[in-house]
């Protein structure tokens, strides 16, 4: 599982929602509100061209990006993304909310040269309409059964000892 303690000087994931000049090391805003709420049901492109929805992900907690090609946070949180996902112990399924689709996002990725992260598409958007139109980046925690366990709205770095106590928490 991935690491669940806190660094002894850190704040706690709750504390932890801004940076600051104490050494924070969150960027977005941690939300719990929605904790129980089912994954939406919307319809999305996996990296093939399928069809898919996050149930295809049921049954092991997983991480939900919201990112987008034009959204400088979003890009300066990927790299740490692709580490969480290239560890194998939780998957991060990014959905692009770019308008253009692939045509913006392949070229992307490949610059990027990802190792594990895979380019899922949102062409209609349904996430965005589904979740309230969150601000971009938004991530979001799944625990097995498939429902929310938090939502970190704005960048983060997802290999600090904040978000990774925050992901530990995904059971």
């Amino acid at each position: 599982m991935v690491a669940n303690a806190l660094d002894a000087n850190a704040p706690t994931p709750d504390e932890a929602t801004s940076p600051a000049d104490n050494g924070v090391d969150v960027i977005g805003k941690l939300d719990r509100s929605h904790k129980g709420d089912p994954a939406p049901t919307v319809l999305f492109d996996d990296p093939n061209g399928v069809k898919t929805t996050l149930a295809s992900f049921s049954g092991k907690p997983f991480v939900l990006n919201l990112w987008a090609t034009w959204c400088g946070p979003c890009k300066i949180e990927m790299p740490a993304l692709d580490k969480i996902a290239a560890e194998g112990k939780l998957p991060v399924v990014a959905v692009s909310q770019d308008l253009n689709g692939a045509a913006d996002v392949k070229p992307y990725f490949a610059a990027a040269k990802f190792k594990a992260l895979k380019a899922y598409l949102d062409p209609k958007l349904g996430f965005s309409e589904a979740l309230g139109n969150p601000s971009l980046p938004t991530t979001i925690l799944y625990d097995a059964t498939g429902r929310e366990v938090w939502r970190m709205t704005g960048g983060m770095d997802w290999t600090s000892p904040t978000a990774r106590a925050l992901l530990g928490e995904a059971g």
